[in-house]
């Protein structure tokens, strides 16, 4: 008789302690994404090499450390990216323990000579849709897909037309929750209130760039995000390539033309980017740490139902992530951060809240003429600690 009091073991690292991906997606989900934009080689003149074997490596030790949560894309390297993690899955005889997620929208054919009229192998509608899903599931040697991605939004799709046919797939089975990507917030706004009405599936994730040195998701995005009861997946928290240390900018201005992280393109320093990388410095070197594992800590601690996108192909990169996890900085950190670089809500937050906008009732200046109330607080960040 089996030992009805077994449990499941403890996790090897922190990566293993997972969450609920968002209020209105029940699915449990590592607190890293494992992004695979630069999975395989098909576009290595520009993002550099990383091939099938490199490849497996990042998989396996994100997966043996308790990763579950990978994303990936129709247009990643034309397609290699989800035949690579396809593959992978086979091998490993563990689909049903990842949660995977693809997208489509982009123009993922252009690099097949075969296809003479490109003009529906993009966009939002129904026929590029359908047609790049099975693709993807073909090449992911699966049946389903558990986040189906809007990747992009092209704004000649009507919203009954995207919302129907991504309910059919997941009516089907074959996808089982919805996202967006690069969308404005008023368009999934938009939409989620039409899927309610119609009885259709909403999205439930959006994934988006942000960082400390790049906040305009705060404006809208997020605030739309925690009012819809969605997870916000970012993508470039760690700075594109452009958090580096005093020392690495100052060699590189040595090396006229260097080029980062093995890609085949020179990155021209942003000045936003420098000032802030300057500020993630002085506290990584105060903690013993890397710049990067401070930048990852920001943003995980700064929202709830945030789930960062770690990519890169190397291996000793996805570790530092990985400790990073392990990473709380204080509330004065978390200031020190964000008070490096201003930051325009814009209006009407500004008119709403002041300079530090409004998202919200006791953000409210006006309300405060009127009473005094008691608020009921935010939801709080868990740190896993």
């Amino acid at each position: 008789m089996a030992n009805i009091m077994i449990v499941a073991p403890e996790p090897k690292s922190l990566l293993g302690y997972h969450r609920q991906l968002a209020p209105n997606a029940a699915v449990k989900v590592s607190p890293l994404c494992l992004g695979s934009m630069g999975f395989g080689n098909s576009m290595k003149d520009l993002m550099g090499e990383c091939d099938k074997d490199a490849s497996f490596k990042l998989l396996d030790f994100f997966y043996e450390n308790g990763g579950n949560f990978i994303d990936t894309a129709n247009v990643y390297q034309y397609g290699e990216s989800e035949a690579i993690i396809g593959e992978w899955m086979k091998i490993r005889e563990n689909r049903d323990e990842i949660v995977l997620a693809t997208k489509y929208s982009s123009a993922w054919q252009l690099a097949n000579p075969k296809i003479k009229i490109q003009s529906n192998f993009g966009g939002n509608n129904k026929k590029s849709m359908l047609t790049a899903f099975d693709s993807s599931l073909a090449r992911l040697q699966t049946n389903y897909v558990d986040i189906f991605y809007v990747h992009i939004w092209d704004f000649t799709t009507s919203i009954p037309e995207l919302m129907h046919t991504l309910h059919e797939l997941v009516s089907s089975g074959k996808a089982l929750y919805l996202g967006i990507s690069n969308t404005p917030a008023w368009i999934v706004s938009k939409a989620n209130e039409y899927a309610r009405q119609q009885g259709l599936s909403p999205f439930s994730v959006y994934q988006g760039q942000w960082s400390a040195a790049e906040r305009d998701v705060e404006r809208d995005i997020i605030p739309m995000c925690n009012d819809e009861g969605m997870a916000f997946i970012p993508y470039g928290v760690l700075g594109s390539g452009y958090f580096r240390t005093s020392a690495q900018r100052a060699a590189e201005k040595q090396n006229p033309g260097t080029k980062r992280e093995g890609r085949n393109i020179a990155m021209i320093d942003k000045p936003q980017k420098t000032i802030m990388a300057d500020t993630l410095e002085d506290i990584a070197k105060a903690r013993g740490t890397n710049i990067t594992s401070i930048a990852l800590a920001w943003a995980r601690l700064k929202q709830p139902w945030v789930f960062p996108v770690i990519g890169g192909r190397k291996l000793e990169h996805l570790k530092a992530s990985v400790n990073a996890l392990g990473i709380v900085l204080t509330s004065e950190e978390m200031a020190k951060i964000e008070n490096a670089l201003s930051f325009d809500f814009g209006y009407p937050q500004t008119i709403l809240g002041g300079p530090g906008g409004a998202t919200k009732p006791a953000d409210v200046w006006s309300t405060k003429r009127f009473g005094h109330f008691d608020w009921v607080s935010a939801p709080q960040v868990s740190n896993f600690l």
